[in-house]
């Protein structure tokens, strides 16, 4: 089956691979849409701890088409969303509702689920390894969905939508009149957008340097829009939008240190950053313990938005079904399942979200 891999740092192809046969918890889904995240380009960079060879791919929508014998989460024909984080909802950490840590996840993530010519075994990032036709996952890697949404929308919820609305409603908690500011408006900080507009914010304040992401950020609901090429001094700028303070919350979905600080910065005393974007792994984030101790700010990470992802999966579908996520907005371009055009897809800036559709 034609997989996309990569085989090591910058090195990325599709490739005919061997598929091992699913187990008594497997389940075996028809790819329909996988969306292509930056996370994916991390890794491929190197910029992410993950071992290669690694089938690359993680926002994944389908429908199950054989599942292993002691599969009881879904049937043959449901639809279904990829979790990047599975959940079993049994181990110390589901059972603090604290989901997105799951213990199970780390071995999800390593099984082999492919083998190369040469008879090295291939795992499939997050335990999805989406760039391909058809994905072999533990069944606590999906999440059934009802819903006539097209798969290249419903792709986009197991990743950068759950992440940034998480984030918004889950790690931030952002109540009806907040302040908050987001760095990034890609598909993640889209996301944070719209889902701080659900909740009420009454000024939301996105800073992108892309033209046309400025542009549909405004459209999907930001009140200002920022272009850091041009605006002297970020922090300044959105304090002087919030009468000095800051804002209420801040949302770093850019993954790099300098705009991480700069988030910190423009968000009031005892506010909420938090840290969406993944940074390189080794970067460090220089921050005085002073100025750190004497804001009370809490600057936090949204793990895969703080998610249930069963409960939060179905609530992001039935946000969109009602209008009050645009998920289509955030489908920028659609391939197919070449290397060429894979490639291309990494290196494009411009894009929210490329799709593929094998």
């Amino acid at each position: 089956m034609s997989v996309g891999i990569a085989s090591a740092v910058d090195s990325f192809a599709t490739a005919e691979l061997e598929t091992f046969p699913p187990g008594p918890h497997d389940v075996v889904v028809a790819v329909g849409a996988s969306g292509i995240c930056a996370s994916d380009h991390s890794v491929l960079a190197g910029h992410l701890p993950f071992g290669l060879p690694l089938a690359l791919g993680h926002e994944l929508a389908g429908r199950v088409v054989e599942v292993g014998t002691d599969v009881s989460r879904v049937r043959v024909g449901d639809r279904v969303v990829g979790a990047s984080i599975p959940a079993c909802g049994r181990c110390w950490w589901c059972r603090r509702h604290l989901k997105y840590l799951c213990s199970q996840t780390p071995a999800i993530w390593a099984t082999p689920r492919y083998r190369t010519d040469d008879g090295r075994a291939v795992s499939a990032f997050c335990g999805l390894g989406s760039f391909a036709e058809t994905a072999t996952v533990h069944e606590l890697s999906v999440v059934p969905v009802g819903t006539d949404l097209p798969d290249e929308q419903l792709a986009l919820i197991g990743c950068g939508v759950v992440t940034g609305a998480g984030a918004v409603f889950n790690t931030a908690r952002v109540s009806p009149g907040d302040e908050i500011a987001v760095v990034g408006a890609g598909a993640v900080g889209l996301a944070v957008i719209q889902a701080a507009a659900v909740a009420g914010a009454s000024r939301i304040v996105a800073i992108e340097p892309v033209p046309a992401k400025r542009r549909l950020a405004a459209d999907l609901g930001a009140t200002d829009v920022l272009d850091p090429a041009v605006t002297d001094d970020l922090v300044a700028t959105v304090r002087d939008l919030t009468a000095g303070r800051g804002v209420d919350a801040a949302f770093e979905a850019a993954g790099r240190v300098d705009t991480t600080l700069a988030a910190y910065r423009m968000t009031r005393a005892a506010g909420t950053v938090v840290a969406v974007g993944a940074a390189e792994a080794t970067a460090v984030l220089d921050l005085g313990a002073w100025e750190h101790v004497s804001s009370g700010r809490n600057f936090t990470s949204a793990v895969y938005g703080s998610a249930d992802i069963d409960v939060d999966f179905p609530l992001l579908v039935r946000l969109a079904e009602a209008g009050r996520l645009n998920l289509e907005r955030l489908v920028s371009t659609r391939i197919g399942l070449s290397a060429a055009d894979i490639t291309a897809a990494f290196a494009d800036t411009e894009s929210v979200r490329t799709v593929i559709l094998p």
